[in-house]
């Protein structure tokens, strides 16, 4: 079990108070309810649903899991390894909005871990990736310096993704708080499976492969009016 350090530092993790900027992307829901795709309770759950399993479970979770295991291991084994996972990441954002995304975030997240940990003898490696850590990376960085498992790790990743992406629904869609809620609970309902299962997927099966997503994002890339960064 976990102690109630650890569980209280992942709580905070998950929180949208974190200052690394979550609630102001939608990661192409807004684009998906300009278009049509999207238009009420059921469309959103069904989008959020279908992003979180083949988008988050193959490719998100997998990365956080990679890199904490490279930030809990050998540290002479852990530059290499998180370097080539940072570039991974970066790769695989198929639009220029997720590349930002990831950078962004990761770069806040360096920042408050360097004024919150400025002991870790890991900070340095962070500092190295290039052209910034990713959110991945950085999170996984995070999430190992509270002492949880890696299976912890991983359902506080996907529930601050949960939490984020139903607020982007309420205010894009737009839904009640009530909807906002029920969505909320499809999702963490679906979590715990996919993150297990993102946490033995080996290295070789993760992906990245969305294409209506990518397509979406790069459009709102142009949207005239929006209210998110993605």
């Amino acid at each position: 079990m976990l102690s109630a350090d650890a569980f209280l530092r992942l709580t905070w993790l998950s929180s949208p108070a974190l200052p690394v900027g979550g609630f102001s992307y939608s990661e192409g829901l807004e684009s998906a309810v300009e278009s049509g795709r999207v238009s009420d309770e059921v469309s959103a759950g069904a989008w959020l649903c279908d992003v979180a399993a083949l988008n988050l479970a193959r490719a998100e979770l997998p990365a956080v899991a990679a890199a904490w295991r490279a930030w809990s291991g050998p540290s002479e084994k852990a530059p290499a390894a998180l370097s080539v996972l940072n570039d991974w990441v970066l790769q695989t954002r198929e639009s220029g909005e997720f590349r930002q995304q990831t950078l962004q975030m990761g770069r806040s997240l360096s920042d408050w871990l360097r004024q919150r940990a400025p002991d870790d003898a890991r900070l340095p490696t962070l500092a190295a990736l290039q052209p910034a850590a990713t959110w991945p990376v950085a999170f996984a960085l995070a999430a190992a310096q509270t002492g949880a498992p890696v299976g912890a790790a991983l359902l506080c990743f996907a529930f601050g993704w949960a939490e984020n992406m139903v607020q982007a629904a309420v205010k894009s869609v737009p839904l009640g708080q009530s909807a906002g809620q029920r969505l909320l609970a499809r999702l963490v309902t679906a979590l715990p499976e996919l993150a297990a299962r993102a946490e033995v997927l080996p290295d070789d099966q993760r992906q990245s492969f969305s294409p209506l997503l990518a397509i979406l994002s790069a459009q709102h890339e142009a949207q005239y009016s929006r209210l998110f960064r993605s």
